[in-house]
């Protein structure tokens, strides 16, 4: 839904780019010229960007991006808001554009079956047998989450091959549906499943936002933490009343914001609550 003068986009394709490092500088070159603003993060087996922007410089971007044969017809997750929710313009060159630590795990080779937005929610609404799995950090489940879904309490993506050791041995027959927020985790987290034996593993095409995209957003509980300056959006992609601790980075309902623990940029109750676990 269009609400704002700035147009938010976001993608990622997982490719073999062996001049990753030749690459920087023209994407550099590209955005500071059209005065976007966000992050693109370049590695050896990737592409996976978030930036903001007026429309014109959003399509004169993926005009650029286009014109590389390997970066055609990437998937964009395109939101609007009313203010630059990004502060700078970042090029970075990494080893994975979504690290998991594991080498072997290449998407751009193998990677889990894609369940499009709406068939998902035709298993629900037929109260299918499913297993849900949430492969996203604590911090953005408490946020959100689908009804039912299996939290696994991460504090970082590398924790999920570990974590799933732990899921009962029966769940390797049964059909799983993993989601994360647009995708890219669940690309490397089915592969990883797979892997480990699970048999019928999905991931949910587009992640939550795809999701809220194509459907009512039924089945969802709460917000969905994205990763800017508007912290959270609703099922209809609108922006939401949390907002960010300066100190710890954690999300912050309002209730939070009026607590006797919290002080703007300087402290939170989750800041209270790791200095006292500290102790």
């Amino acid at each position: 839904m269009q609400s704002g003068k700035i147009v938010n986009i976001a993608g990622y394709r997982f490719v073999d780019l062996d001049d990753r490092d030749e690459l920087r500088q023209p994407f550099r070159y590209i955005c500071e010229k059209l005065k976007l603003k966000g992050t693109i993060l370049l590695s050896k087996n990737g592409i996976n960007f978030f930036l903001a922007g007026v429309q014109d410089s959003i399509d004169s971007y993926l005009e650029f991006l286009e014109s590389d044969k390997r970066f055609r017809g990437i998937s964009l997750k395109i939101s609007y808001t009313d203010y630059q929710p990004f502060r700078r313009m970042l090029v970075r060159l990494k080893k994975e554009i979504i690290a998991l630590g594991i080498d072997e795990i290449r998407p751009a080779e193998l990677t889990g079956e894609n369940i499009k937005p709406i068939e998902f929610k035709k298993i629900l609404d037929n109260d299918e047998e499913v297993i849900i799995l949430d492969t996203r950090n604590e911090y953005e489940t408490r946020v959100g989450l689908f009804e039912n879904a299996i939290d696994l309490n991460l504090s970082t993506f590398k924790d999920f091959p570990e974590a799933i050791l732990e899921l009962p041995e029966d769940y390797k027959k049964k059909q799983i549906v993993m989601y994360c927020t647009g995708g890219i985790r669940c690309e490397k987290a089915s592969v990883v499943m797979m892997n480990a034996g699970f048999e019928n593993v999905k991931q949910l095409e587009g992640g939550v936002l795809g999701y809220f995209e194509e459907t009512d957003g039924s089945y969802w509980k709460g917000d969905c933490f994205v990763f800017d300056q508007r912290v959270a959006v609703d099922t209809n992609l609108n922006e939401t009343e949390y907002s960010m601790c300066f100190a710890c980075r954690e999300p912050l309902t309002k209730e939070q914001r009026i607590s006797p623990d919290y002080m703007l940029n300087i402290y939170c109750p989750y800041c209270i609550g790791k200095n006292k676990k500290n102790d």
